[in-house]
């Protein structure tokens, strides 16, 4: 039964001939390109950079071999290392690159699971306001925590922010020769951005200055080697050190997988694949676990679809999957050949990298659109940014999905409507605001517009025209495309019916769905033998009301308060 789950991947693996020489063309710009990304992204860890530059070669590798975006590159993205770092604060600095391997596998696992539970559909879920205003926190985060490295200078603080304006008070602890190195990285940095450089822009950014620091001499810039020592060449497969296993690297692994996840199912939607087949977010979910099981097993940091990359790698005119594989054995041939080298780089020019790329991210016109969208997408982005600028990413994760669940539940019974339907005569109807209260007699049809579920019953029942006062008043609420309801809105439909009937009145529920009108029967709180009437929908749309209607006023014109029925 495995051999064809195993033949249709392989068939879907297997290289084009045709695209071949435009995809290994195009990984090599790639590649060269993520040296000074990957050495970034594990700064922001708190680890050795070349933790960064191992998981840009598993990463591509194993991801790019089982994602369904083919175009996808999967590897370092600041989010996700922003989150593995600020799960790593308490962990010793001895033991953080141990527990880094760990965090990366777990997360990797979660994310594997995630996909095999098909739990893809629930991305839609993530509030887009909630989203813009975690990853502005994330830039905004790595901008002011990179300010002591771009400086120079030590800086104390709990958050980021406050080790900026630490550095900002007390300017006597700046260092010229580092400020001015990495002053010199942001300025080739933005110099190149808009020249056919631009994929090399970086890489430039890194060489340049660092070789200005080491023709200088300038024994006072910090040096990548300064943090930790590089080793050389290929590394080789290692198991994580399972005794670090703790509560706060569980939560950072579930923070990463959350992260990664929503991210890669962006990064899906602006690269969709050549042929027009459709990405399935479940297939991606898993590729970006199996690419951190490869990169934690490799001694690297996490890895997710990466928007940046993914943009780069279609510019570059990648065709295919491989493409990202390609980048990632160059990538091996580049540690092989260079990993002596980066401990040479100066650590204010990969601040600077950080830095542009931070400026970069921001998305300043959805950012005026959300602001102008209302007070509750106004409420999602500035909560979500103030708690990811000032708590740990797992909390702000945690906040900005509770947020997310709570704005959701929120505008289903806020944006529930109520009207009342008048015919007009050969199966049409027209809308009307409803009455506040019902007229004695008379039959009302109403129709609801929104969710009826949970807080949305609730928003019903407040505003279903009012019966007090009424003499046999009628009503025919219309359910049709309504396939299920919960307890809610049963007792919601039940209190009605109960006050309609102590009035005289009653109530007829039109077309409803054969499996609600089961459920209807099933329950003990709706009476469909006293003040309750069921009309089940039919295939011509409206029939059900009409018939519905039709009873009720016969209904409301012969009946009177105490009077028998018939």
């Amino acid at each position: 039964m495995s051999a064809l789950p195993v033949g249709r991947w392989l068939r879907s693996v297997r290289p084009e001939r045709r695209d071949l020489r435009a995809d290994v063309v195009a990984s090599l710009p790639r590649a060269i390109s993520s040296v000074p990304d990957g050495m970034a992204a594990a700064v922001l860890v708190g680890v050795n950079p070349i933790h960064g530059l191992y998981a840009s070669f598993a990463g591509p590798i194993a991801g790019g071999l089982s994602s369904s975006t083919r175009l996808m590159v999967i590897t370092t993205t600041s989010a996700a290392a922003l989150a593995a770092g600020s799960a790593l604060q308490g962990v010793e600095s001895a033991d953080r690159p141990q527990a880094l391997f760990l965090l990366t596998i777990m997360a990797g696992a979660v994310m594997i699971v995630a996909g095999i539970a098909r739990l893809g559909r629930y991305m839609r879920f993530v509030s887009h306001s909630v989203m813009i205003g975690f990853l502005t926190g994330v830039s905004a985060n790595i901008f002011f925590g990179q300010i002591p490295d771009l400086t120079g200078a030590e800086a104390s603080g709990q958050f980021a922010l406050a080790k900026a304006v630490d550095v900002l008070v007390h300017p006597s602890r700046i260092d010229i020769a580092s400020l001015l190195a990495g002053l010199a990285a942001l300025a080739i940095l933005v110099g190149l951005s808009r020249t056919r450089l631009a994929t090399v822009s970086a890489l430039v950014a890194l060489v340049v200055p660092t070789a200005a620091v080491a023709i200088a001499g300038a024994d006072s810039v910090a040096r990548v080697e300064d943090v930790g020592e590089i080793p050389s060449g290929i590394p080789v497969p290692q198991l994580p050190d399972l005794s670090l296993l703790s509560l706060p690297l569980v939560t950072g692994a579930l923070a990463v997988a959350a992260i990664v996840l929503v991210q890669g199912s962006g990064v899906a939607e602006a690269a969709p694949n050549r042929d027009g087949t459709v990405s399935n977010p479940n297939h991606d979910f898993i590729a970006q676990g199996v690419g951190n099981l490869a990169a934690g097993f490799f001694r690297g940091q996490p890895v997710g679809g990466s928007v940046g990359q993914t943009a780069l790698n279609q510019t570059v005119g990648a065709r295919s999957r491989w493409a990202a594989i390609f980048s990632g054995l160059w990538m091996l041939v580049i540690l092989a050949a260079f990993s002596g080298v980066v401990g040479l780089v100066a650590m204010p020019t990969l601040a600077a990298v950080l830095i542009f790329a931070a400026a970069a991210s921001l998305r300043p016109g959805e950012l005026r659109t959300i602001l102008r969208t209302g007070p509750t997408s106004q409420i999602a982005i500035i909560s979500t940014f103030c708690a990811t600028l000032f708590l740990p990413v797992a909390a702000a994760v945690g906040i900005g999905v509770t947020l997310s669940l709570l704005l959701q539940l929120n505008q289903e019974a806020m944006d529930l409507k109520v009207v009342e339907l008048k015919s007009a005569g050969g199966g049409r109807w027209t809308e009307h605001p409803p009455p506040e209260r019902l007229p004695s007699h008379q039959a009302t049809v109403l129709d609801v517009y929104g969710s009826l579920l949970y807080a949305g019953a609730r928003t019903l029942g407040a505003k279903l025209p009012d019966p007090t006062g009424a003499d046999a008043p009628a009503v025919v609420l219309r359910l049709r495309g309504r396939t299920s309801v919960g307890a809610t809105f049963v007792k919601v439909v039940a209190d009605y019916a109960a006050a309609l009937d102590a009035v005289g009145g009653r109530l007829y529920l039109s077309g409803v769905d054969h499996s609600l009108a089961e459920l209807l029967h099933r329950t003990d709180r709706v009476d469909v033998s006293g003040p309750i009437s069921v009309f089940e929908a039919t295939e011509l749309i409206g029939e059900s009301t009409e018939h519905a209607l039709h009873e009720a006023e016969t209904w409301a014109v012969g009946h009177r308060r105490g009077a028998p029925e018939d």
